[in-house]
C-alpha cells in the first residue's frame, strides 16, 4: 500500500517540486496548501500518513500548527526549513514537539535543491511514515517501558594498571574522567536525548552524542539542551576535553573521534567521507571509543533510520565495553537499535525512561 503525504508550504514553487519529488520516490500526494489553516479542510477529507510542513507560514507558523496537530489528530510530520539561524532554532522547537525529522532548503541554491532527487526528502518521508508517534508520549508514561535487564558484574581487576588505566594526575588533570559514555541517535532524537540527559547531574561521566544533524542546526540543539539540563551541553569544537559533567555533541557535517592525551580524553573534529550515508557517523565515534577508551567506556545506540552505529557498538563491546540498545516500544523509528541488536552489539534492552538508570550504573560496573 502507497504511503500517503501531504505538502503544506507558503510557496507554490516549492509545494510543486516537493510534490513531484515525493511522486518520484513512489509516495502518493493527496494535496497541498499554502498554509495550515488552508489545509485543514482539505486534511479533513482524506488525511495522510505523512504532513511535510513548512516552519515560516503566514497566518499560522508551523509549531503552532504542530501542537495543535499533535493534541488532536497525532500524525508524523517532516519539518522542512531553511538554513537560518531562525530556522534551526525553530525546527529545533518543532523536534521537540513531536516532528518526526526534517529536511533543510537552502537559503541559496534553493531550485537545484528543489530538483535534486537525492534531497533527502522522500526518505524522511518513508521513516517518518513507519514511526511509532506512542514513544513522543512515553515521558509521562514511565511504568508502561520495561526495565533493563541486568547481566552479572564482572570480576574487578586487581589494580589501575591492570585494568588498563591511565592513573589520574593531581591537580586539573584530576578531573579527567575514568569512564566515557558514547550515544548514537537519530530519527526522534531531540525529544528522546532530553529525556536521558535532564535525569542525569554534573556527577555523571563525559558524554558523547552523535546525533544526525546537518551543520547548523547542532549548535542550536546543543543549546537548547544545556538550558534545560544541569550537565554542561556543548557543541564539541577539536581539542575540547571530555570530563565529568559534561556532554559533547558532534556538530553537523564533521565527525567526532575519542582521542587520549595523557590522562585526558579529548575529542577531534574533522572532516571526511561520508560513512553509511551520514557525517557525523556514529561508527566513526563508537570505533574510536573502542580503540582509546576500551573496557573504560559504556556505549548506547538509541532511535533512529538505518545501521550506523551497529557495528561500532559491537567494536566497544569487544573492546570490553558495556553496551545497550534503546527498545522498540519506547523507540520512534526502531532501525538502528534492531540492526545492533541484531549484530549481537547489545548486551541490554532498555526503556527509554530507564536510560539514564542504566547509565549511572554501568559506569559504576567493575571494569571486566
Amino acid at each position: 500500500m502507497a504511503i500517503t503525504a501531504f505538502v503544506i508550504d507558503d510557496s507554490a514553487v516549492v509545494r510543486k517540486h516537493l510534490t513531484e519529488t515525493l511522486t518520484a520516490g513512489g509516495i502518493q500526494v493527496l494535496g497541498s496548501a499554502s498554509d495550515p489553516l488552508f489545509a485543514l479542510p482539505k486534511l479533513q477529507a482524506n488525511w495522510p500518513n505523512v504532513i511535510v510542513l513548512d516552519v515560516e507560514m503566514p497566518r499560522m507558523d508551523g509549531i503552532s500548527f504542530l501542537k495543535k496537530l499533535m493534541a488532536e489528530h497525532p500524525t508524523p510530520v517532516v519539518m522542512c526549513s531553511t538554513l537560518t539561524e531562525k530556522g534551526c532554532e525553530t525546527t529545533m522547537q518543532a523536534l521537540a514537539a513531536g516532528a518526526v525529522s526534517f529536511v533543510t532548503k537552502p537559503k541559496m541554491g534553493l531550485k537545484g535543491f528543489l530538483e535534486d532527487r537525492s534531497n533527502g526528502l522522500v526518505e524522511a518521508v518513508k521513516a517518518a511514515a513507519k514511526a511509532n508517534l506512542r514513544a513522543f508520549a512515553a515521558p509521562s508514561k514511565t511504568a508502561s517501558l520495561p526495565v533493563a535487564r541486568a547481566i552479572p558484574p564482572r570480576p574487578v581487576a586487581s589494580s589501575a594498571v591492570a585494568a588498563g588505566k591511565a592513573p589520574l594526575m593531581q591537580g586539573a588533570l584530576s578531573e579527567t574522567t575514568d569512564r566515557v559514555v558514547a550515544i548514537g541517535i537519530s530519527t526522534g532524537g531531540v525529544q528522546s536525548i532530553e529525556v536521558v540527559l535532564r535525569q542525569l547531574d554534573r556527577t555523571c561521566p563525559g558524554i558523547l552524542i552523535v546525533q544526525h544533524m546537518p551543520a547548523a542546526f547542532t549548535a542550536s540543539f546543543a543549546e537548547r539542551l544545556n538550558g534545560v539540563c544541569d550537565m554542561e551541553v556543548l557543541e564539541a569544537k577539536d581539542g575540547d576535553r571530555l570530563i565529568n559533567g559534561r556532554v559533547l555533541i558532534a556538530p553537523g557535517g564533521r565527525h567526532m573521534q575519542l582521542k587520549r592525551s595523557g590522562a585526558q580524553y579529548v575529542v577531534e573534529i574533522k572532516d571526511g567521507p561520508l560513512i553509511n550515508h551520514h557525517r557525523p557517523s556514529v561508527d566513526v565515534l563508537f570505533r574510536s571509543v573502542a580503540a582509546c577508551a576500551g573496557r573504560n567506556a559504556v556505549g548506547l545506540i538509541m532511535t533512529g533510520m538505518g545501521d550506523d552505529g551497529a557495528r561500532g557498538l559491537k567494536d566497544m563491546l569487544e573492546a570490553g565495553a558495556y553496551t545497550a540498545a534503546q527498545d522498540e516500544a519506547s523507540c520512534v523509528v526502531f532501525g538502528m537499535p534492531a540492526m545492533a541488536l541484531k549484530l549481537g552489539a547489545a548486551e541490554e534492552v532498555v526503556g527509554l525512561q530507564d536510560i539514564a538508570q542504566w547509565i549511572r550504573q554501568a559506569v559504576i560496573r567493575p571494569l571486566r
